[in-house]
């Protein structure tokens, strides 16, 4: 399986349990009801899930005018993914980056892509 597909898994987790808190009930619901989930999808998806408070930390340092709160589930689960692969794996991170605004022209809007992009690139330039 590619590495998009994979990713794609792994967002789909963390969406996900923005609505349900249990997520062995996430990766079991995947893996019942979608198909089998990969180990890089299972394995980041519990980083960032372990890691949510501090991403969503670094996140809302660049949010100018906007507070998380009112940023759409679906972007922040892009921009949890994203900011964790930059800062915790040896993923470039223009591959993150590139990944994370494709992910958002597929599930969000093209005006949410750019949102997205303005922020990781905002993201790495500082890290």
């Amino acid at each position: 399986m590619r590495r998009s597909k994979q990713r794609e898994q792994a967002f789909f987790l963390i969406y996900q349990s923005m609505f349900n808190q249990d997520n062995g009930d996430a990766v079991e619901l995947y893996n019942e009801n979608v198909e089998e989930l990969s180990e890089f999808a299972r394995s980041t998806f519990e980083s960032v899930s372990s890691k949510t408070e501090e991403l969503d930390g670094i996140i809302s340092q660049y949010l100018r005018g906007w507070k998380i709160n009112r940023i759409p589930r679906i972007n922040l689960a892009i921009l949890r993914l994203a900011v964790y692969e930059v800062k915790y794996t040896d993923i470039p991170p223009s591959v993150a980056i590139n990944e994370a605004v494709e992910l958002a022209k597929t599930y969000s809007g093209s005006e949410d892509a750019s949102f997205i992009n303005g922020i990781l690139g905002s993201v790495v330039k500082d890290l």
